[in-house]
């Protein structure tokens, strides 16, 4: 009989399984998803579909990338140049204008108080009209500055300014009317607070909107340098695949690499022209624009400061003096007919300045006219100050506020013709800075819609080398 085999003995319920700790020998350690990934792509690459498969990848990725980085520069530069033509440049010649206001009206208050009870109303509205203006101006400033910035500073500290200065205006002109003498010294304190206080914040609102302006220009016109690389490198790959296909199937097109190198060609075509354009547009507008533009703005604020301080000589009559040093020795002098002298140099400055950097007739003209505006003028000035210094108050009033002949008159005609100078600036300024954001219109959205067709096109090219290995 054959011999039955013993039966194991079992582990009995209460005995638990020894848990497996240890790896038997030789068997190998198991990899990560990563290691095994990059083992099938070469693996792949040791076959020509594999080769293509991944070489169909990069391209498209390439082609893909060139459109996006296109679209992102191109976005961002097309939105500075927007921000040059809408807003910093409007915001820094309402910063100029409200100065311009600030100025005008008080100039015209000192006019009007000289005039006495025989301020006209015509004075009279056109201080009103500056106020108005300026207020209409910090308004809009404020609206669109930012929040907490310097500029929101300057515009809190005018408005809250504005109105005492108009008290102490109002003021003065009471007690003028009376024939109180205090009238002269409210209308030197509102005098004070303007040229000390409110002129200044003016002032510093207009720099920090004109730096507001430089950023936005060094935003717009920089050349996209990635973008540009980037379609340099898909240009490149592209030819060096339709080379390598050349070589090993003899066909000289493959309609897909084609396709594809044909659209990046012209998206990068499409960017090296039309930045360019938008920025030669852009320095256009600044170089024949905005400079002169600058130019023009201070020159007006030099000529309202010195129409200001020539009524005020007359309005303080030596009440105010300042010290200077002339030729080693120190001289006391009239205040404000020594502002009067350093505002006319600067005006003169101005004008020669603006005068160089106008490019055409049109531009050349009104600042001409209004140098010679200012000849006549100092000329004026210099015959009325004689009158004063001799006694003869009435007949410097008459040369310097009086209907015919006076110095007011030359004012308001370099006035005038600064302002049609601004006007015809501005235009230019608009014009060139309007051609070089247009330049780039379309250019973000039509890169990335040509990427995308590139990068189809690359992929239907390799797929077409594909299908011959099936």
């Amino acid at each position: 009989m054959p011999t039955i085999p013993a039966v194991p003995s079992q582990p009995g319920p209460s005995e638990p399984l020894t848990p497996v700790t240890a790896r038997p020998p030789g068997t190998p350690a198991r990899r990560t998803a990563f290691a095994e990934g990059v083992d099938r792509v070469r693996a792949a690459a040791t076959t020509e579909p594999g080769r293509l498969r991944i070489i169909g990848a990069v391209l498209a990725v390439l082609v893909v990338a060139f459109g996006a980085v296109t679209a992102w520069q191109m976005t961002e530069r097309a939105a500075a140049a927007d921000d040059v033509l809408n807003k910093s440049q409007p915001l820094t010649s309402a910063a100029a204008s409200i100065y311009r206001s600030l100025a005008d009206a008080n100039t015209t208050a000192s006019g009007g108080f000289l005039a006495g009870g025989q301020e006209s109303a015509e004075s009279r509205k056109r201080y009103e009209d500056d106020i108005d203006t300026a207020a209409a101006g910090l308004v809009t400033a404020a609206s669109n500055a930012d929040p907490g910035s310097p500029s929101t500073a300057a515009i809190t500290k005018l408005n809250k300014l504005l109105p005492e200065y108009k008290g102490l205006v109002e003021r003065a002109r009471t007690y003028n009317r009376q024939g109180f003498p205090v009238g002269g010294a409210y209308l030197r304190y509102a005098n004070q607070k303007m040229q000390q206080e409110m002129l200044p914040a003016a002032e510093d609102l207009y720099k920090k909107e004109n730096q507001r302006l430089q950023d936005d220009y060094a935003d717009a016109r920089p050349y996209p340098w990635a973008a540009i690389a980037l379609g340099v490198l898909a240009l490149a790959a592209l030819a060096w695949m339709q080379h390598r296909t050349y070589r090993r199937t003899n066909r000289v097109f493959n309609h897909g690499l084609v396709a594809a190198t044909a659209t990046a060609t012209v998206v990068l075509l499409w960017l090296v022209v039309g930045h360019s354009l938008a920025r030669a547009g852009l320095n256009d507008s600044y170089e024949h624009g905005v400079r002169s533009l600058n130019v023009l703005h201070d020159a007006r604020i030099a000529s309202l400061k010195a129409r200001g301080d020539e009524n005020l000589t007359l309005v303080a009559r030596g009440a105010e003096t300042v010290k200077v040093t002339a030729d080693g020795e120190e001289l006391t002098l009239d205040a404000y007919d020594h502002g009067f002298t350093e505002n006319i140099a600067a005006l003169g400055k101005g004008l020669a300045a603006a005068a160089r950097l106008a490019d055409d007739q049109a531009g050349e003209k009104p600042v001409t006219s209004a140098e010679g505006n200012m000849a006549e003028w100092r000329k004026r000035h210099t015959a009325a100050r004689a009158q004063d210094d001799n006694g003869n108050y009435e007949q410097a009033l008459a040369l310097v506020i009086g209907a015919k002949g006076a110095t007011g008159e030359c004012f308001d005609s370099v006035d005038a013709n600064l302002a049609r100078a601004l006007t015809h600036e501005q235009n230019e300024f608009r014009q060139a800075a309007g051609d070089g954001r247009d330049a780039m219109g379309g250019l973000p959205l039509g890169a990335a819609v040509l990427a995308v067709l590139g990068a189809a096109g690359a992929v239907l090219g390799i797929g077409r080398r594909l299908s011959e290995y099936r």
